[in-house]
């Protein structure tokens, strides 16, 4: 497996065109059993990584995922994440907002699930869906409240951008480091795990009409995720485009980045004071003491 996780990265200022965006790749894997290999090991490191965040104590990650239906964002969440121990790393899911969540600011629902220092986060959706469902469907708009007067949109998708960049900005002065996937999904590739949730009755239960109709806006739904992720990706906080066609390509670059963003903080255990060493020696001795 070699490739640049700044390949998948979207640079601060440029435009997207999803077109141009790859939804799969040369694979990265020669065979299942090599693909299985690359993960432990990335599972492993994982692992290891985040004790050692947890033990810097400096730091907290919030990685965030974007997708269609079907792109595979529980997959990536469950393989990926399987080897990190539940004490420090939690994971939300963002559905549809509740009446209380309604009363206050789009940001508002998310902030108190953000990750303290030394955990890892994991956004299951986010406040993202504010400036990607809700500018395909404008409608929703009105039950929080608002709504979009004639000559008016932009200046409010922009608005939710800023708001958006701006929390971003204070995570990372906080110690929060903000990593975004968009799991980039083909039309076609929908398709065909739609038809396989229908065609496997252990799959029934994942399908949902909701979700055929929504095919409907693909166009809008490109083009709403090309705007915010030119608008929103940042050096302090940048999306990444990853093919998500193959499932088992679309995991090995995930961890891979996350890999390289953990890495990057430059972890490192407490170091023991010169008191601490005289303390834990007098204990070791007492510890090592025959009994009588």
């Amino acid at each position: 497996m070699n490739f640049n996780s700044d390949d998948f990265r979207v640079r601060e200022g440029d435009t997207v065109l999803l077109t141009k965006w790859p939804t799969r790749m040369t694979p990265l894997h020669e065979s299942r059993d090599q693909y299985h290999t690359l993960l432990a090991e990335h599972i492993e490191r994982l692992s290891k990584l985040q004790g050692l965040l947890y033990a810097d104590n400096r730091y907290s990650v919030l990685i965030i995922f974007q997708a269609m239906d079907a792109a595979g964002k529980d997959g990536v969440i469950k393989h990926v994440m399987s080897g990190v121990n539940p004490q420090g790393c939690q994971v939300f899911s963002f559905k549809h907002p509740s009446a209380n969540e309604l009363q206050h600011d789009f940001l508002w629902r998310t902030t108190h699930d953000l990750p303290e220092r030394g955990r890892v986060g994991i956004f299951n959706r986010s406040y993202y869906e504010e400036v990607l469902i809700l500018r395909v469907h404008p409608e929703i708009l009105r039950g929080e409240g608002l709504s979009l007067v004639s000559g008016s949109g932009e200046s409010l998708w922009h608005g939710r951008y800023r708001s958006i960049a701006d929390l971003e900005a204070h995570l990372y002065r906080n110690g929060t480091r903000v990593v975004k996937f968009f799991l980039h999904l083909s039309k076609e590739e929908q398709r065909k795990r739609f038809l396989a949730r229908i065609d496997d009755p252990n799959k029934n239960w994942k399908f949902s009409m909701a979700d055929v109709e929504e095919r409907k806006f693909w166009t809008k739904y490109m083009t709403a995720y090309e705007k915010c992720l030119s608008a929103t990706s940042t050096e302090l906080a940048p999306w990444y485009v990853v093919p998500a066609d193959d499932k088992e390509d679309a995991r090995l670059i995930v961890s891979q980045i996350i890999l390289d963003t953990l890495g990057g903080l430059k972890l490192q255990y407490p170091k023991t004071t010169a008191e601490r060493k005289k303390e834990l020696s007098k204990i070791r001795e007492q510890l090592t003491k025959r009994r009588d």
